[in-house]
């Protein structure tokens, strides 16, 4: 499921755009509910790895929040790095998955940062 979200924050026309991919749309929307709060735009919402890169690839945002475990072919950590090394997209990583596996993968693909679920606000806020 792509979400294309035109909606900015009243504050400026030139904050950075995110892109959004979470497979839990409760999730997803109350990062998108965040980040318009706290004056960012919101490029799009996407639901799975396959989705994620080719939304990246039309909307162009400036960041891409991307949860690690996505339905489908293609999980998190291979999105991003084909979002990375196609467009030069920085990806910060959200997950609940924190074995050391899935943190040795992550920090092959040269993440922008990794952030663990449940996310707190003032991690997220420091990090996009």
């Amino acid at each position: 499921m792509i979400e294309t979200v035109t909606e900015q924050p009243s504050t400026s026309s030139i904050a950075p755009r995110m892109l959004i991919v979470e497979d839990e749309s409760i999730v997803a929307q109350d990062l998108r509910y965040k980040l318009l709060a706290w004056g960012y735009q919101v490029a799009g919402i996407a639901s799975s790895g396959e989705e994620a890169v080719r939304v990246a690839a039309e909307l162009r945002p400036d960041l891409v929040l991307m949860d690690v475990r996505l339905p489908g072919r293609v999980d998190g950590i291979q999105a991003a790095r084909a979002i990375g090394s196609r467009h030069n997209i920085p990806v910060i990583y959200l997950t609940a998955f924190s074995d050391d596996e899935t943190l040795q993968r992550a920090k092959d693909s040269e993440p922008f940062g990794y952030i663990t679920k449940p996310v707190r606000d003032a991690d997220l806020a420091a990090r996009s």
